[in-house]
């Protein structure tokens, strides 16, 4: 790099890390007329407008599906990623935004391109959605922050937009407030899924939020390539309707509403990746343990095909759902290997279309549990990933559940892991990104060169 480069390099860096720390100790710092470095911002106004009327647009390129691949800037696309549900939570009080910026920053250090978070809370503490079409402002600019923080460092989200499970809310608190205003047709939880109203009052929350214009870029949503895709739902199920007619026409009729207002991000469903009654008996014998005959209304392959999803994700958690069988760690990574390597080969050959595996994790309550068969079981994972992007398969990716930083633990479960506290897994992840950023460095990129020179700077 030549010295005049090198200097202006080192100028908006600057800027940057000024930036970010009264951003983060104001949280109002406005944006839109500061260029970043990893996702640049530019503005432009209409000759006709007011100086107050300014709008940024994010001048980065969206990821995009073609075929079984996901494709970025016209070049193949593989993510590490992982998760940390707990983004715009912590993102909305002054005193824990900290923790936000430092999460970004160290899955940046270690290569990972892709966090995947919720992007929901209804009716819970700090809610988003505080009753059916009503938002609290302080909340969606938490999510702001996050999304502006997200581009920063280089990182792009996979945002869900609903719970299957109670917390934050989830298809419970929709199906309560329906109840509550007396147009509610059942108090199932499942009703989510048929109930005309709740299905209404889900609509509006998409909408509201896809249109959701950044109070820090000015950017809508639909138009921010720093969100790599939305999810419908965090592992929908319905199982009041085991033949999947129910949660199928809900996926379809969502799945529209989403691309009728942004064309421009990938899609997906959410779903666990249980194969169901139209997958062949094969299929259902990948299924684990009491989950073979699966009754929870979703259905694997059907659910992926439909035109509007662009990939297909799957969960992994051997502990829980070999449970019953008191499976030994060989025995779980057995079942580890057969479960990826069966939905990529979906991806391949039924679908045309990519698989990530957006979570996938080990519990330390796990009897007989060590440290060391995480790195073994992430090993699996990031091995037959890997194998995947080698010869241009499916497998586009994998995310560890769940990582945070340092000081949290109340938001710990069975699972997270804080890098910083066990190096050899910190080793395998960064090792993962560096490998698959080498694929990158084939056909060339700038983020590809962004993730080598991460690489470069050494594996601790």
């Amino acid at each position: 790099m030549a010295v005049g480069s090198g200097l202006a390099l080192y100028h908006v860096l600057g800027v940057a890390t000024c930036v970010a720390l009264l951003y983060f100790t104001f949280g109002e710092v406005d944006l839109r007329q500061i260029s970043l470095p990893s996702m640049p911002v530019s503005v432009s106004r209409p000759s006709s407008s007011s100086p107050s009327s300014r709008v940024a647009a994010v001048a980065a390129p969206f990821v995009e599906r073609r075929g079984a691949q996901l494709f970025l800037d016209g070049r193949p696309f593989y993510a590490n990623g992982w998760n940390s549900y707990w983004l715009m939570d912590q993102a909305v009080e002054p005193r824990s935004r900290d923790r936000v910026s430092r999460m970004f920053r160290t899955g940046a250090e270690m290569g990972l391109t892709v966090c995947r978070s919720w992007a929901f809370n209804d009716g819970a503490y700090n809610a988003l959605q505080v009753s059916p079409g009503h938002f609290d402002k302080r909340v969606f600019k938490a999510l702001d922050r996050v999304v502006v923080e997200a581009g920063r460092h280089g990182v792009r989200l996979i945002l869900s937009l609903a719970n299957n499970l109670e917390a934050y809310g989830g298809k419970t608190q929709y199906v309560r407030w329906a109840w509550e205003e007396g147009v509610g047709t059942s108090a199932s939880n499942d009703s989510f899924f048929f109930d005309p109203a709740i299905r209404d009052y889900f609509k509006v929350y998409l909408k509201t939020l896809l249109t959701r214009k950044n109070h820090l870029t000015g950017v809508e949503y639909r138009d921010d390539p720093t969100i790599l895709a939305w999810e419908l739902m965090n592992e929908p199920r319905c199982t009041t309707d085991p033949s999947g007619d129910t949660l199928q026409r809900w996926m379809e009729e969502m799945a529209a509403y989403v691309k009728s207002i942004d064309k421009k991000h990938l899609l997906t469903v959410g779903t666990e990746g249980f194969y169901g009654p139209t997958s062949p008996q094969e299929k259902l014998n990948v299924n684990p343990g009491i989950w073979k005959d699966n009754n929870y209304g979703s259905d694997f392959i059907r659910n992926a095909k439909i035109p509007d999803i662009d990939f297909a994700s799957i969960h992994l958690y051997p502990d829980t759902w070999l449970q019953q069988q008191h499976a030994t760690v060989d025995e779980k990574l057995k079942f580890v290997k057969r479960w990826v390597a069966s939905h990529i080969e979906d991806g391949d050959r039924e679908l045309g279309k990519p698989v990530l595996t957006t979570e996938f994790g080990l519990s330390h309550r796990a009897k007989g549990f060590d440290h060391s068969h995480r790195d073994v079981f992430y090993k699996a994972v990031y091995d037959i990933v890997y194998r995947s992007a080698v010869r241009g398969g499916a497998g586009a990716g994998a995310f560890v559940w769940q990582l945070a930083v340092e000081d949290m633990e109340e938001f710990h479960d069975d699972f997270s892991v804080v890098p910083s506290e066990h190096p050899s897994l910190h080793r395998l992840i960064k090792s993962q990104s560096c490998r698959l950023a080498k694929l990158r460095r084939r056909v060339g990129g700038e983020e590809a060169k962004r993730m080598l020179s991460v690489c470069a700077a050494g594996s601790s």
